[in-house]
């Protein structure tokens, strides 16, 4: 029997096109929650490795092949606390009510405004700050790190917390819904060459956050008062509070750029 006749044989129900859909879906999840992260060149090394113990066995170098056998069989051990933070990340991802998660995009612009509104005042007063807005990746690793809250987002609190030396005034804080659960917190820096020296740590931490999570980091900068916002691994300079406003209402930072430059114009 050939193979084209091997597949004519074979029968596709519902329950075919369920696991397939469900498996699918799963697997876009997990490859979107490791995106922009460390884990990713990992998992491109170990596509690398197992293309190379393929040809290894193909070619019959037999050798090879069982040293490749031993590193993937040891290897999962070592995956495991490679890891570990991704994982944690994941589980408390899927262990997290869809309700929970519908609530939070009620108030995502009452959160924008309040936001808004405390990054025009901290602006106007020249006092720097920096704000993680979390949005599908979890961020309880960084909220360990500082102070954790459970306090209703409002301009007031943000602008007091960053309050020349207050105790929580020098990290950042983290706010996830329309509650801001960590103050302080201490953010990856990102590695990427900063060409302009206005831009301090705050600006190295927020892009390094964007860069590992997808969260939003709205940044004021306490030498020059301007706010920037990081998302993707990317800056965006020179924003004002409403578009800032608008990018936590759901604006794409294009649309924000877009706008900036018909502003320009003007």
């Amino acid at each position: 029997m050939t193979f084209l006749e091997q597949i004519r044989l074979l029968s596709f129900g519902w329950r075919d096109v369920l696991e397939i859909a469900i498996v699918s879906y799963a697997i876009y999840r997990v490859l979107l929650l490791l995106h922009r992260s460390r884990a990713v060149p990992v998992l491109i090394g170990i596509v690398v490795i197992l293309l190379t113990y393929a040809a290894a066995a193909v070619l019959k170098l037999t050798m090879i092949a069982e040293l490749l056998r031993l590193v993937y069989t040891y290897g999962a051990i070592a995956l495991l606390i490679i890891f570990a933070p991704e994982l944690r990340i994941m589980l408390a991802y899927i262990g997290r009510s869809p309700m929970g998660r519908f609530f939070r995009h009620l108030g995502e612009s009452e959160v924008a405004e309040e936001m808004a509104n405390a990054i025009e005042r901290l602006s106007r007063s020249g006092i720097g700050a920096i704000v993680a807005i979390e949005r599908d990746v979890p961020l309880d690793n960084y909220v360990h790190s500082g102070s954790a809250m459970q306090a209703k987002v409002s301009a007031d609190l943000l602008t007091t917390i960053f309050t020349p030396y207050s105790p929580l005034h020098d990290g950042a804080v983290i706010i996830r819904g329309d509650t801001i659960v960590g103050a302080g917190c201490i953010l990856p820096l990102s590695q990427t060459a900063l060409l302009d020296r206005s831009l301090g740590t705050r600006h190295r931490a927020a892009l390094g956050l964007s860069e590992e999570t997808d969260a939003i980091v709205v940044v004021v900068s306490e030498e020059t008062s301007t706010i920037s916002a990081a998302v993707q691994g990317r800056l965006y300079r020179n924003l004002t509070p409403p578009q800032v406003r608008d990018m936590l209402g759901g604006q794409t930072p294009r649309q924000i750029v877009e706008q900036q430059r018909l502003e320009a114009r003007a």
